[in-house]
């Protein structure tokens, strides 16, 4: 299970920052992780509340963090050994701009946070694709499970 973790972190430093080639459409890789079955659910790691990302109990990793603007396919892969996640795309005001969290609901408002699109309902190691035409700006992809965007479970992205 640690091994989920240990992956995607170090996805996350290989890819952190990195951008892709100017051009109209691309492929944007996403990985869907969580560190297993036996895992205690982190709180308050979401956008803009300063938690330290590498105590996050779930999260998104992307082989980019800059993309072009124009169609952007997510290739979104499931690397969770036993829970279902899945991945929403909503623009943000800034790289801190928080999204509508519903505490009580424990999700996102996701027609107050302009949802671009979702994959929804990913089962462990399914994959799934999504394509979206994005302006510039910045935008967060999240997974918006019941509790799983706070443990956080969500990955910043920059269309240039």
């Amino acid at each position: 299970m640690k091994s989920i973790k240990l992956f995607a972190a170090s996805a996350a430093f290989a890819f952190a920052g990195a951008t892709m080639p100017a051009f109209a459409d691309a492929t944007l890789h996403v990985f869907l992780w969580d560190n297993g079955p036996d895992m205690e659910m982190s709180e308050n790691h979401k956008i803009g509340d300063g938690a330290d990302r590498l105590t996050d109990s779930m999260g998104i990793t992307t082989n980019a963090t800059v993309v072009p603007a124009g169609n952007i396919t997510f290739d979104v892969l499931n690397a969770s050994q036993d829970q279902e996640h899945e991945m929403v795309i909503s623009p943000l005001a800034g790289p801190d701009a928080p999204l509508p969290y519903d505490a009580d609901a424990m999700e996102v408002d996701e027609e107050a946070a302009g949802s671009k699109g979702e994959v929804e309902g990913l089962a462990p190691g399914e994959r799934g694709k999504l394509t979206v035409a994005l302006e510039p700006g910045t935008y967060a992809l999240y997974c918006n499970i019941t509790g799983h965007y706070a443990a956080g479970m969500w990955q910043i992205i920059t269309v240039k």
